[in-house]
């Protein structure tokens, strides 16, 4: 909750309540879905993907809208220092680091989508004239390379589920991560 008043409190602010509300869906969804292709005896519920979401689209943001901060360096190191100690929190019992991975990508590439802000400087001139474009060429390449992602990647991660896919077949090195290991064990009963 501490996070999502931090993080989501001023990302809202800054975006807005649809903006933010679409990301925070997303990547519950995005995080849901990753979950689901690598967790496959057990259940896993809980908001802390979508919050990893509103994480990794915060990174975005400040990688796309790079020019109008002051103290970059030190916003990007804050963020990366914030999501890595939570990802390490992932190595406690009953935490599910696939869900949080799933839910800061998801919401990674829906920055570069939704949380875009116009150029320095630019306005709208009246009656037609010339005028700066709105977002930098490099701005454009990201909206456009994310979003594809987005699609491409949520598309072929609900094709998995549907399909029954087992993730922990296509990724030899999944199995390192606690709530793999501890889910995905072959079920064991005392017979007399």
């Amino acid at each position: 909750m501490i996070s999502l008043i931090f993080v989501g409190v001023r990302l809202e602010q800054q975006f807005g309540f649809w903006k933010v509300g679409l990301v925070y869906l997303f990547s519950g969804l995005g995080g849901s879905v990753l979950s689901v292709l690598f967790i496959r005896n057990g259940v896993s519920v809980g908001a802390s993907c979508a919050l990893f979401g509103l994480l990794g689209a915060m990174l975005s943001e400040l990688i796309t809208n790079w020019t109008i901060y002051t103290n970059r360096l030190a916003a990007m190191a804050n963020l990366i220092i914030i999501a890595a100690i939570n990802l390490a929190l992932g190595i406690l019992p009953h935490v599910d680091n696939f869900a949080h991975i799933g839910g800061f990508l998801t919401g990674f590439l829906l920055g570069f989508v939704l949380l875009i802000q116009p150029r320095f400087g630019w306005l709208e001139q009246p009656f037609g004239g010339k005028t700066k474009s709105k977002y930098t060429a490099c701005q454009i390449v990201l909206l456009v390379v994310a979003l594809l992602l987005a699609i491409a990647g949520l598309a072929v991660g609900l094709l998995m589920v549907f399909r029954g896919v087992n993730g922990n077949d296509h990724c030899s090195w999944c199995h390192y991560l606690p709530a793999s290991r501890r889910r995905t064990g072959s079920v064991t009963t005392n017979k007399k």
